[in-house]
């Protein structure tokens, strides 16, 4: 009889593990379709939803895969709210798929599945993400499959190390690492950092034997390919994205973070009630017996941490990595208690969801924004500040979510009062992205015409047939307006919302007429790449 209890097993426990995990992913698929359309759209979605009707093989500020990707979703599914953020509510639902996934490749049983699926979904900073259109959502998928790819590679290299010569099919992995390594990028320019991490993690380990094996180098070929179409855009318009970065590093836009505060505040949008799991999975990775046989990721992470606060990077750069951490926590807990004090994964899980709930109201929006601020007072919290520019009553996340379609009727009613003529020729211009991605999302349904901008890849869209000769100008001041047209009205204040961003509010509508220069002169002056 004992020789077929423990086959009955180890079929019955994958399955339930296999279970718990799609449970869980389904539970927070569901949190996010239930949540995600109660404010209105997010400043950076109406420019994204511009690139998507503008598809290249670049933008200035990030690859393409997150526009065509989006373009694909509005085909599909329209552009509502709901149909907007379907793909990141699915995203963020996948990402605790993975989760579970890796805990149950580094050997983790159902405990380890159930405390590494409640650690990825009850982190404050996927719960956030996952709530709106952007190529941040998409960022752990990427990075922890190619993880999930490196631990299966060890796995299976270590079973096949008494055959001679080991089965082909292991080193294999490499060809759909490489794919996903390379969409990874086209999602993101920062998968090049994790991508080093992990280079530098396969030279510090044993896993360096596979640089002798000719699978990993055309799974770099595959990463490379996929990546090169951005790489000749960047070159063939003069590396647009590193003279962004360049900008944003001379300026005050972002705040600056000393190493401890950017590990404080990791603890902090990870929840903090997570901090043991992946904190203690750091550790079983870089010193356990049995987690050195994973030591790579360790390695991976503390790379990637550096580089992070090396370049004073915003403290959810470095988010897409904690999955894998959150996964082999998961399983040190379950091995370290495995034969006394069980009540630890049972407290463990109800820290974190409980943490979760009392802090999901400042990072979902579930309730309006006069009970939002009573309740960050009462709680004495919100959440932390990325830009320095940031003086909204509401977190930034909420502000940018508020004033857009106000803006547009604005604009509608100055284009109006024009004569058919003057509305033939007149253009409308913008200071930034969300003003301009406002214009062409809401504006054909009041009849305005395209925007016009130098913020981003704006800038390079250029400015179509517009002489200059008439324009309609969204700005807080005339000072520049009178310097570089004849004469300038100003029409009035545009209507925002409360809740907007302050300089949103600020706002006014200048009737400009007459470019003192030619258009194609005045151009390059309106680039603003911040």
């Amino acid at each position: 009889m004992a020789a077929f209890a423990f086959p009955a097993r180890t079929i019955l426990a994958p399955s339930r593990r296999t279970r718990l995990i799609w449970g869980l992913s389904t539970a927070t698929l569901l949190i996010h379709l239930l949540t995600n359309g109660r404010y209105g759209y997010f400043r950076d979605e109406l420019y994204f939803i511009a690139c998507s009707r503008h598809l290249d093989f670049g933008y200035v500020d990030m690859p393409p895969l997150c526009a065509w990707l989006l373009r694909l979703e509005l085909t599909l599914f329209g552009d509502s709210l709901f149909a907007l953020r379907l793909f990141p509510a699915i995203a963020g639902a996948l990402t605790v798929a993975l989760t579970g996934a890796i805990a149950r490749e580094l050997g983790g049983r159902v405990w380890a599945v159930a405390l590494a699926c409640t650690a990825s979904m009850s982190a404050l900073v996927y719960l956030g993400i996952g709530n709106f259109y952007s190529m941040n959502v998409f960022e752990p998928l990427f990075w922890m499959g190619c993880v999930y790819l490196l631990v299966r590679i060890i796995n299976s290299s270590s079973a096949a190390e008494s055959i001679n010569p080991p089965p082909s099919t292991i080193n294999r992995l490499w060809l759909p690492f490489g794919l996903i390594a390379g969409l990874g990028f086209e999602n993101k320019h920062s998968f090049a950092f994790f991508g080093a991490a992990i280079v530098v993690a396969l030279l510090l380990t044993p896993e360096r034997r596979h640089l002798a094996q000719r699978w990993i180098w055309l799974g770099g070929l595959i990463a490379f390919a996929l990546a090169l179409p951005n790489i000749l855009w960047q070159m063939r318009h003069d590396w647009p994205t590193l003279e962004l970065l360049r900008n944003v590093a001379r300026s005050d836009k972002n705040v600056v973070l000393g190493p401890l505060q950017f590990v404080a505040q990791q603890i902090l949008i990870m929840n903090p009630a997570t901090f043991p799991i992946w904190f203690g999975g750091l550790i079983w990775l870089l010193t356990a017996r049995d987690g050195r046989r994973y030591r790579l990721l360790g390695i991976v992470y503390l790379v990637t941490l550096a580089e992070f606060i090396l370049m004073h990077g915003k403290h959810y750069y470095l988010a897409p990595v904690y999955p894998m951490l959150f996964a082999a926590g998961s399983v040190a807990v379950e091995r370290l208690v495995a034969f006394r004090v069980q009540w630890v994964k049972p407290v463990l899980i109800a820290a974190m969801i409980g943490l979760a709930a009392l802090l999901a109201p400042t990072i979902l929006p579930v309730l309006a924004p006069e009970r939002l601020l009573a309740y960050m007072r009462a709680i004495h919290f919100e959440p932390p500040r990325t830009e320095t520019g940031h003086t909204a009553a509401l977190p930034q996340l909420f502000a940018d979510q508020f004033g857009w379609e106000e803006i547009v009727r604005s604009v509608a009613r100055a284009y109006a009062t024009l004569s058919p003529d003057d509305q033939a020729r007149v253009g409308i211009f913008c200071q930034n992205y969300g003003q301009a991605g406002a214009i062409d999302f809401f504006g054909p349904k009041y009849g305005l015409p395209p925007a016009l901008s130098g913020h981003q890849n704006y800038y390079l869209w250029g400015s179509r047939n517009y002489t200059g000769e008439l324009m309609l100008v969204i700005d807080s001041r005339p000072d520049d307006e009178r310097e570089q047209f004849r004469t300038v009205e100003d029409l009035g204040v545009v209507d925002s919302s409360p809740w907007a961003m302050p300089w949103e509010q600020r706002q006014h509508i200048y009737l400009c007429r007459g470019l003192k220069t030619a258009m194609h002169d005045f151009w390059p002056q309106v680039k603003e790449w911040l």
